[in-house]
């Protein structure tokens, strides 16, 4: 389970630290892609085969489902760690997620998000004052 938030520049390679806490979690490679709100997603290979199984039971009929099928599969990149303990992340993937020097990794459960520090900052203002309203939205849901 993947939980936290790290602060960490991008070097101009694309070279990003993954926090230690985190990293040794991981296993020797990850799988980036695009994620949801304009971060990337950072999976495990165990993370990544369940969610490319949840993709592939999607109804392909559906012109909405093979954009987003192509969106997520036609960016992911299998990165590996450095004796540094850093991922290179390439350049398409770090212009998707507007990475260019200031970063924040984010553990939520079952993947880490990498946002460019700016949106992070963005997005957690713009929402941390709905999360009672958020959490009591979340009683709908039935587990």
């Amino acid at each position: 389970m993947f939980f936290g938030e790290f602060r960490h520049s991008i070097d101009a390679k694309g070279r990003l630290s993954i926090p230690a806490k985190m990293r040794n979690q991981c296993g020797e490679q990850v799988y980036v892609t695009r994620g949801n709100d304009g971060c990337l997603a950072l999976y495990t290979k165990e993370g990544w085969e369940d969610y490319y199984q949840e993709l592939q039971a999607l109804p392909k009929k559906k012109k909405s489902t093979r954009i987003f099928i192509r969106l997520v599969t036609s960016r992911v990149s299998e990165c590996e760690f450095d004796k540094l303990g850093r991922i290179n992340i390439p350049l398409v993937l770090r212009q998707e997620g507007e990475l260019e020097k200031e970063c924040v990794v984010v553990g939520v459960g079952d993947h880490i998000e990498i946002w460019n520090q700016e949106k992070w900052d963005e997005f957690y203002n713009d929402n941390k004052d709905d999360f009672d309203d958020i959490s009591e939205d979340l009683d709908d849901y039935e587990l």
